[in-house]
């Protein structure tokens, strides 16, 4: 499961104001090739985020696409997500993977830590996010890492590296020769007016 961590990743945010509703939105990105889904909602609206988390997991399934849930083992589970992404402020890995199993998918933010980054690894991680690598405007206080981070982080590990934060179709291709196998996008693509379009562009310059 973890190679199949390539291409580009999609994930929705709650607190991103949408030009489309999150549904059609999710089903524009694929259509324009996003090949992961995140849905990322940290509210305590339980009811809604169930209802929108299976629907998405039933757009993925439909288009061949994986769906990850952030920050909640026990969602990602009720709607048959193929697993979770966790961060420095979440669950720990070996937790998520108890209660997912271990064919799925265990992401993990690193942000600039290689250190955390070879615990997450040796913790059963299924792959590792870095960034933000460019100034970000979903997080306008995240610090930024270079993308020698990519290069680094494989000469100690083969799991799959994801590149977030502030990417769009001006630097796509800088951070994919970088050494990122996936590019995770917020604004890039659910900010687009055209997002079925936007995501065939980015999906280009890969």
């Amino acid at each position: 499961m973890p190679g199949t961590i390539r291409g580009l990743y999609a994930i929705t945010d709650a607190r991103w104001p949408r030009p489309v509703a999150l549904e059609p939105a999710v089903a524009a990105a694929l259509r324009g090739g996003a090949r992961i889904i995140q849905y990322r909602d940290k509210s305590t609206d339980r009811e809604r985020r169930l209802a929108e988390a299976s629907a998405l997991a039933s757009l993925c399934a439909q288009a061949g696409a994986l769906f990850i849930v952030n920050d909640d083992a026990a969602l990602a589970q009720a709607v048959g997500a193929d697993g979770v992404h966790v961060g420095e402020h979440d669950a720990a890995v070996s937790d998520a993977r108890a209660q997912l199993g271990e064919a799925a998918i265990v992401g993990v933010s690193c942000y600039g830590d290689l250190d955390r980054a070879q615990r997450a690894a040796a913790a059963g991680a299924s792959y590792l996010a870095f960034g933000s690598v460019y100034p970000s405007p979903t997080k306008p206080q995240a610090p930024t890492v270079p993308l020698a981070i990519f290069a680094e982080a494989r000469a100690l590990t083969d799991l799959p590296l994801v590149a977030i934060g502030g990417i769009n179709a001006d630097n796509i291709a800088s951070v994919r020769a970088a050494g990122a196998d996936a590019i995770a996008l917020v604004d890039a693509v659910f900010g687009a007016q055209d997002i079925e379009q936007a995501c065939k562009t980015l999906g280009n310059s890969l």
